[in-house]
């Protein structure tokens, strides 16, 4: 599956996104609102497109899966859902937690992609394979069934060379690396302050 965006001819792909998680505001008690959050996780799904390979339609569904579920709660009670924190705290008083645990599997998700292109910054002989996999393996695979399992292995072995991964993030080598990093550190830090919020004892209980 084939990325239709066109990338500017002095820009990058993070240039095409709607909204980078770098552009997610965090308040300083942590809180993140929802709406930005939605579409910046919305956005890096295209990701999977760029990636070129119909073996990641089943990664990239997942995520988006998770975030209609989050998205359907938002709309049902738009009050209590300003944050993602709200959302959830407020979903788990009603008895219900259905977005809490697709936020939940989200994070995984996301988790999976930061760690997956982390280890790929870090290690510049490495193939995209090699960090997929060793991503996978710290992040989604314990939790996934054996059904499961195959399914998102053989999208890890389908994975571009590295070369023509940066080559599809811009033509200016330095500028796409630039935007990589920055994107990346951006999703690691929304990424760790929901793991943090997801373990307290109120959450954890009832939200695995």
């Amino acid at each position: 599956m084939a990325s239709a965006q066109v990338i500017p001819t002095d820009g990058t792909w993070f240039d095409t996104m709607r909204r980078g998680f770098s552009d997610v505001p965090v308040s300083d008690d942590s809180s993140i609102p929802t709406t930005e959050f939605l579409e910046a996780a919305e956005a890096l799904t295209t990701l999977f497109d760029l990636l070129g390979s119909v073996a990641f339609t089943p990664v990239k569904n997942d995520l988006l899966g998770n975030i209609k579920k989050i998205r359907d709660r938002q709309l049902a009670a738009p009050a209590e859902s300003e944050t993602l924190q709200a959302l959830v705290l407020n979903e788990l008083k009603s008895g219900k937690n259905t977005a809490s645990i697709g936020l939940l599997w989200l994070v995984r998700g996301l988790d999976f992609t930061a760690q997956a292109l982390r280890h790929n910054i870090a290690n510049p002989s490495d193939e995209l394979s090699a960090s997929f996999r060793a991503a996978y393996g710290e992040t989604l695979k314990p939790h996934h069934s054996f059904v499961v399992k195959p399914i998102f292995s053989a999208a890890m072995s389908a994975t571009p060379y590295r070369k023509d991964f940066y080559s599809k993030l811009g033509q200016d080598g330095a500028k796409a690396q630039e935007a990589l990093e920055k994107s990346t550190a951006a999703l690691e830090r929304i990424v760790a302050i929901l793991k943090t919020f997801l373990e307290t004892p109120e959450v954890k209980k009832t939200v695995k």
